[in-house]
């Protein structure tokens, strides 16, 4: 699947979107060729999981601090993003490893790229908010500071849009494997925790309040990516360990066609939709061995009938 031109917002965005920044996060941090989700309910889940990690993590910081320190959460937030940045190639990698029985890196080429390019460029909004937030607090001129402030304003909403979209499909690597994105989720929470949980830091908190603290998220996002894997498997057929090529593609949305009575269905039978465009599951032909063949017409001159 290679990119063309304007398929990774899907001419979603217009002159006018530019002056609304959450429409341009959506278009830029959902981009078009991520697949659709398969399962709504693990959706609504995660949707969930990320708006009460985003309370409680903000709520606790400004009980601890006494106050909230914009340039310091967004100071956290940049480092946790240099985090990802080499984090997820890692995970990637190791999957990749394990799925190198089953396929080849190069079948995998443009979504690990596309997916990579997306975790550039958050990444590089999260540095520039931070670099124009410290512009601000560092100039002494009017007309700076209403100009950047102004940017300042833009770039922050767009940025939060951002993340609560790349904290869903997490950098589209469904794109790759629909387990990526819950797997990734569960190794990024236990390992932000990890240095909490050596150290002993509650961050102020009391013993019991400290440990709901730390490991509430980790667990809380395990539990929830557990949960799409299993679905993933039992009602697709989408294993972790499959190389994406061995798994069968989704089949084209759209509405079922009526079934006349007495004639069986035509085309193959059910096959767990993938969403990756670089499998394939049926030989040059194209014909599944178990469609229904084409019938003969009936030739009364013929002994068998056809």
């Amino acid at each position: 699947m290679a990119r063309t031109r304007g398929s990774w917002t899907g001419g979603a965005l217009t002159v006018r979107s530019v002056l609304k920044p959450q429409d341009v996060a959506r278009a830029v941090f959902h981009p078009a060729w991520i697949p659709q989700p398969l399962d709504p309910s693990v959706e609504r889940l995660k949707k969930f999981r990320v708006i009460a990690g985003a309370v409680a993590s903000l709520g606790v910081y400004t009980f601890i601090e006494g106050g909230f320190d914009f340039t310091e959460l967004l100071e956290n937030a940049m480092t946790a993003s240099v985090v990802l940045l080499f984090l997820t190639p890692l995970t990637v990698g190791a999957m990749l490893w394990v799925w190198r029985r089953g396929g080849t890196v190069r079948q995998l080429r443009v979504p690990l790229l596309n997916s990579l390019l997306l975790l550039l460029l958050f990444v590089g909004c999260v540095a520039a908010l931070l670099g124009l937030v410290q512009t601000v607090n560092g100039s002494a001129n009017a007309a700076v500071i209403i100009g950047v402030g102004l940017t300042m304003m833009w770039m922050l909403i767009f940025t939060a849009y951002g993340a609560v979209r790349v904290s869903g499909n997490f950098f589209g690597t469904a794109a790759t494997h629909r387990c990526l994105p819950p797997l990734l989720a569960m190794v990024t929470s236990w390992l932000v925790a990890l240095p909490d949980l050596v150290t002993g830091d509650l961050h102020g908190l009391s013993l019991t309040l400290g440990i709901v603290f730390i490991l509430g998220a980790p667990v809380t996002v395990t539990a929830i990516a557990l949960l799409e894997m299993g679905r993933l498997k039992r009602r697709y057929g989408i294993r972790l360990k499959a190389h994406p090529a061995t798994l069968a593609p989704a089949p084209a949305p759209g509405p079922v066609p009526p079934m006349s009575p007495g004639i069986p269905p035509a085309g193959s039978p059910y096959l767990p939709p993938q969403g990756n465009p670089y499998g394939r599951p049926y030989a040059a032909g194209g014909q599944h061995p178990y469609a229904p063949h084409p019938q003969q017409p009936y030739n009364p001159q013929h002994p068998y009938g056809g």
